[in-house]
C-alpha cells in the first residue's frame, strides 16, 4: 500500500518535531516517522536538560538564537508548558572570545556582563573561576524531553500525523516532486522529504545528496549530586588552552548545568568514542569519566565527585561544527548539529519548513560547502 502525503519527516528528534509543527501550523499536510518509541533514549534529544547557551559572535548563529527566543516562547504558549528557564550562563576560561560575544549579543538586545573573578564567586559559589566571567542572563536551561514532546503535541493539533515505531528503509527520489520512502509495513510517496536523523543520517542519504562527513560519538557527561544550594545555578562553558599547566587532563572544554532533581550536569564536548548509533554500549570510556569526576572536584565544590550518575548520548559532527540544512529536489536534510544545536531547534524547524517552498537556508549550513 502507497500512501501518499505532501511533506514527510523522517526522525521524530528535537528537529525533525520542529519541521513537522512549522509546517503544520502553516496548514501543510505533513507525516513524521520516528524508527523508535516514544521516550527512547537511543539518540540525541532525550534527557531533562540542555544550555540554552548564547555565547555565539557569528551572526547568523546570533540571529537564530533571537528567533529562537521568540519560538520557544510561542510553543509554551501554544502547549501550556514551561520549557525555558532562563537561568543563565556563565563562560570562564582562558583563549575564550568574549569581547566579540558581548559586542555581537548587546548588539541584538541582549544584556551579556563581563565579572571579575570575586564578583562571579560572591554570586556563584559553586563554581570555581580561573579568568574574568562573562555572564548572560537570558540564557537559561531547556527541558529536552518535555520539548520534544510538545513540539509533536503541537504538530498532532494542527494536524500532523505522528508515527513512533516506523522507521523508514529506503528512499528513491523519483522526479523534483516526487519521493517514495520505504518502511517494513506501509510505503509512502511524497513531494517533500526532511531527513532529521541524526545519526543515521547517512547511512539513509549515502550516494544521494554531497553530505559532509558526518562523524558519530558516544558522549559521556555526568550529574554529580548538588552540594550547594544556597544560589541558582546558571549554565557554564568553561574553556582553556591546550597544554596549560594545570590543565592536561582535560580533554576539551566543559559544558554543564543543573538539572533539577538529578544534580549539576557536567561533559567533556565532543571527544567521546566513535559508534555505530545501532551498536552502542552506552558505557563511559574510563578514563574520560575519571577526568570528569577529577573536574568536578577542582572546579564544582558545589557538587559531589563521588556522588554521579552517568549520561550517554550521541553527537553527529562536521568536519566544521556547523550545521547542515539544504536541499537537493524533493529531499531536505537537518542534520551534523554537532553537540550545539538543540537551542535552535525551534528556528531550525522553520529553516527546514522554508526549503519546502524554496526559501534558502543560510550560506554556512549548505550542502558541498
Amino acid at each position: 500500500m502507497t500512501t501518499r502525503v505532501d511533506t514527510l519527516v523522517l526522525g521524530g528528534g528535537a528537529m525533525g518535531s520542529a519541521a513537522a509543527w512549522e509546517l503544520a501550523r502553516r496548514g501543510r499536510e505533513v507525516t513524521l516517522l520516528e524508527r523508535f518509541e516514544r521516550g527512547h533514549t537511543t539518540g540525541a534529544s532525550h534527557g531533562a536538560s540542555r544550555n540554552f547557551n548564547l555565547s555565539y559572535s557569528d551572526p547568523t548563529y546570533v540571529a537564530m538564537l533571537v528567533e529562537a527566543l521568540r519560538l520557544w516562547r510561542e510553543l509554551e504558549d501554544e502547549t501550556d508548558t514551561t520549557l525555558l528557564e532562563q537561568v543563565g550562563l556563565v563562560n570562564h576560561g582562558q583563549g575564550q572570545p568574549f569581547a566579540q560575544v558581548h559586542a555581537a549579543l548587546t548588539g541584538v538586545g541582549f544584556d551579556p556582563e563581563m565579572l571579575a573573578v570575586d564578583a562571579a564567586r560572591e554570586r556563584w559559589p559553586g563554581i570555581r573561576f580561573d579568568t574574568e566571567v562573562l555572564y548572560t542572563p537570558e540564557a537559561g536551561r531547556l527541558n529536552a524531553n518535555v520539548s520534544v514532546d510538545a513540539l509533536q503535541h503541537a504538530a498532532a493539533g494542527h494536524g500532523a500525523r505522528i508515527e513512533h515505531g516506523l522507521p523508514a528503509t529506503r528512499l528513491t527520489v523519483l522526479g523534483d516532486d516526487r519521493v517514495l520512502v520505504a518502511t517494513d509495513t506501509e510505503q509512502f510517496e511524497a513531494k517533500r522529504v526532511i531527513v532529521t536523523l541524526g545519526a543515521w543520517t547517512g547511512s539513509l542519504l549515502a550516494g544521494l545528496l554531497p553530505l559532509p562527513r558526518l562523524v558519530v560519538t558516544q558522549e559521556q557527561p555526568a550529574h554529580f549530586a548538588v552540594l550547594d544550594t544556597s544560589f541558582t545555578w546558571p549554565g557554564f562553558n568553561h574553556g582553556y588552552r591546550p597544554g596549560t599547566p594545570g590543565y592536561e587532563y582535560w580533554r576539551s572544554p566543559v559544558y554543564g548545568m543543573h538539572t533539577p532533581g538529578e544534580g549539576i550536569k557536567a561533559g567533556w564536548h565532543g571527544v567521546g568514542p566513535v559508534v555505530d548509533p545501532d551498536h552502542r554500549d552506552f558505557a563511559s570510556e574510563p578514563e574520560q569519566l575519571l577526568a570528569l569526576r577529577r573536574y568536578a572536584r577542582e572546579w564544582l565544590p558545589g557538587a559531589d565527585p563521588d556522588n554521579f550518575a552517568e549520561i550517554s548520548c550521541t553527537y553527529t559532527t562536521t568536519p566544521d561544527s556547523n550545521f547542515v540544512l539544504d536541499r537537493r529536489g524533493p529531499v531536505i536534510v537537518g542534520a551534523g548539529f554537532s553537540g550545539h544545536g538543540f537551542k535552535f531547534t525551534p528556528t531550525v524547524g522553520r529553516i527546514l519548513a522554508d526549503l519546502t517552498v524554496d526559501v534558502p537556508a543560510p550560506p554556512l549550513f549548505a550542502l558541498g560547502r
